[in-house]
């Protein structure tokens, strides 16, 4: 078992990490463009979780003998997920401070001029700017900013890891 997940969590993960290192050295080049970045980034991070799926069917089909309740294939696919999640967070936590220290300063620039073109009013334009400021100032913190950025991909792995389980479960 331990080694269909990790081969797969590694994969997950991997294809979850160059996508991010690619679209930050677009953005890098780019800086301030964030226009379709989160379209972008939950396409990759879907597309990586794909390797959830066939990570348990492949554990179903290679080693539990083509048997798998709902519950092991759950398991098998967190635990997938997990992996990928920690390499996403790890790689996020490397480029946001090598790469795009000024990620969130950007981000908050970017959301605040959208928000000024959309017409919203200075009362809205200033309370979007405090709460800003608050997870600017949160984001400092980095048990935080990894947590954050986890609860990116995982919503989308489990939901993928549930999907999985219940299509790929077999009785015997």
């Amino acid at each position: 078992m331990k080694k269909t997940i990790l081969t797969y969590g590694l994969i997950s993960g991997g294809i979850a990490a160059a996508l991010m290192l690619c679209s930050s050295l677009y953005l890098r080049n780019d800086p301030g463009n964030f226009s379709g970045s989160e379209v972008y980034g939950y396409a990759g991070i879907v597309l990586s979780m794909l390797f959830v799926f066939l990570g348990v069917r492949a554990y179903r089909d290679q080693v539990a003998g083509g048997i798998i309740s709902f519950g092991k294939a759950f398991q098998v696919g967190l635990y997938i997920c997990l992996i990928s999640c920690a390499i996403y967070v790890i790689t996020w936590m490397i480029i946001y401070h090598t790469l795009l220290p000024d990620f969130m300063d950007q981000f908050v620039e970017y959301s605040l001029q959208s928000l000024r073109e959309s017409g919203a009013t200075a009362e809205e334009i200033s309370k979007k700017t405090a709460e800003f400021d608050y997870y600017k100032a949160l984001y400092k913190n980095p048990l935080i900013a990894a947590g954050i950025t986890f609860l990116e991909p995982f919503p989308i792995g489990l939901l993928v890891s549930l999907a999985a389980a219940g299509i790929l479960r077999r009785q015997g």
